[in-house]
């Protein structure tokens, strides 16, 4: 089947104008699978992907497989030619404005990782300090910081694969926060990352608020399966899912959970992982799970599971708050207004919260190989927090297998992950699992959902 492509050459609009003729050669050899060229040219089709109907890193580039974007290197800056685009990113001829937007920010992030971050002599990947400081920059030279004056930005999670109850109330509770001129901050896909922007968008317009952030955080193996949402005014792309984590903990002020699959799971365990440990016992960190009444059941099954695996201290952490997206919103002004009066109590700035504390174990890039999956500590005899790094990584193999390129063809090559653990962890993670496969949270097309996991 040929889907709809359009050809076009488009100019910068004040994210990436100008580049060097080392970095354009760069990002012209693309004679092999690997190098810039490969992440840029499937980050920038993601982009232009909006709205797209799959959630399949490797269909979507199997689907678009004549795409091709060039840099091209013009007298006053610089210029991109696309080839074979997708044509629902344009209307009546014209580039979408957000989407036009979100390539330039691919073009800045992928540049600037790779010769700033990762190239960089005085960045130390391999410690703790140097990683926080990785993410600092990143969320810096996309100018991020510059946007968050007051603390006010709430961070929202949830399953991109939801109903249209779920994704209504998501999109109800934007709206909540928005009139009480909260930001947002998502992993900037579809479902429950787009309504609370789009919610948002109307509080923000109702109270003359001009200056809204709708800020998207991402990374290259997810964005395929997650294409932004041009909503998003301000899309920044981490180099891997731990620094993406960590840039929404740092970046934000509260967390709004709502309902979702693995990769939600994978958040939640994250944030509660560093919310256990001791050094952050008094940082205020606002945490609210929610969904409308529908949903009651599934928050009361993650309840379980986090008292099942991590126990009642983890609990305590978090509140959960059923059809009701107006308490949603004032428990998150409230909290906001904690974190404020805490940051300036000990001296931390309002734009990256630099006092709390990330172990290393969290912020290791964890590559969800088979052995890797097959040797993780998936028992008790352990603190929480540390229990729940290991769990946190059980998830984002998950995530792999059921929507990254890489992922979906190791599960090929090799077959399913095998999760090895004690009974009372692996026990409670099955039965989660199970209940996100009967709800149709692992993918769009529930129908498309293959299992890449069986517990040993």
């Amino acid at each position: 089947m040929r889907y709809a492509v359009m050809d076009t050459i488009i100019e910068p609009s004040g994210r990436l104008e100008v580049l060097s003729k080392l970095e354009v050669g760069q990002l012209l050899n693309n004679n092999s699978t690997g190098g810039l060229y490969h992440i840029f040219r499937s980050c920038s089709l993601a982009v232009l992907n909006c709205d797209g109907d799959i959630d399949d890193g490797r269909e979507l580039l199997e689907r678009y497989k004549d795409f091709e974007i060039h840099v091209r290197q013009v007298e006053r800056g610089i210029k991109l030619e696309l080839i074979n685009a997708p044509a629902s990113a344009f209307v009546d001829g014209q580039m979408i404005k957000g989407i036009h937007e979100h390539l330039f920010s691919v073009l800045r992030d992928i540049v600037f990782v790779h010769d700033e971050i990762n190239n960089n002599r005085n960045i130390d990947l391999g410690s703790s300090r140097g990683i926080t400081n990785a993410v600092f920059y990143i969320l810096r030279n996309a100018r991020v910081l510059d946007l968050i004056r007051e603390p006010r930005l709430v961070v929202c999670w949830g399953g991109h694969a939801i109903s249209r109850n779920e994704y209504d109330y998501s999109k109800e509770v934007g709206y909540q926060m928005g009139l009480r001129s909260l930001d947002v901050c998502t992993g900037c896909g579809p479902g429950a990352m787009k309504g609370p922007m789009k919610g948002a968008t109307i509080g923000h317009a109702k109270q003359r608020v001009t200056d809204g952030l709708y800020l998207g955080i991402t990374e290259p193996g997810i964005i395929a399966a997650e294409s932004p949402n041009p909503i998003v005014n301000n899309l920044t792309i981490f180099p891997d899912i731990e620094k993406r984590l960590e840039a929404f903990v740092r970046a934000g002020h509260g967390v709004v959970v709502f309902a979702g699959g693995v990769g939600t799971a994978e958040e939640i365990l994250y944030l509660l992982g560093l919310l256990l440990h001791p050094d952050n016992s008094d940082i205020p960190f606002p945490l609210v799970f929610t969904g409308p009444e529908s949903a009651r059941a599934y928050f009361a099954q993650i309840d379980a599971f986090i008292g099942a695996t991590l126990g009642v201290e983890a609990q305590q952490k978090y509140q959960i708050i059923i059809d009701d997206p107006a308490l949603v919103a004032q428990a998150m002004r409230e909290g906001v207004v904690q974190v404020r009066e805490h940051r300036k109590h000990v001296g931390d700035a309002y734009y990256f919260n630099w006092s709390l504390t990330i172990d290393h174990a969290f912020q290791q890039p964890f590559a969800p190989t088979h052995a890797n999956v097959r040797n993780l500590a998936l028992h008790k005899n352990q603190l929480p927090w540390q229990l729940a790094a290991n769990m946190r990584r059980v998830f984002s193999a998950l995530v792999a297998g059921n929507v990254k390129d890489e992922g979906i063809r190791a599960i090929e090559q090799y077959g399913d992950f095998e999760i090895h653990g004690e009974a009372s962890i692996m026990q409670p993670v099955d039965a989660l699992l199970t209940a996100f496969v009967a709800q149709g949270r692992m993918k769009m097309t529930a129908e498309s959902y293959r299992s890449c996991y069986k517990i040993v």
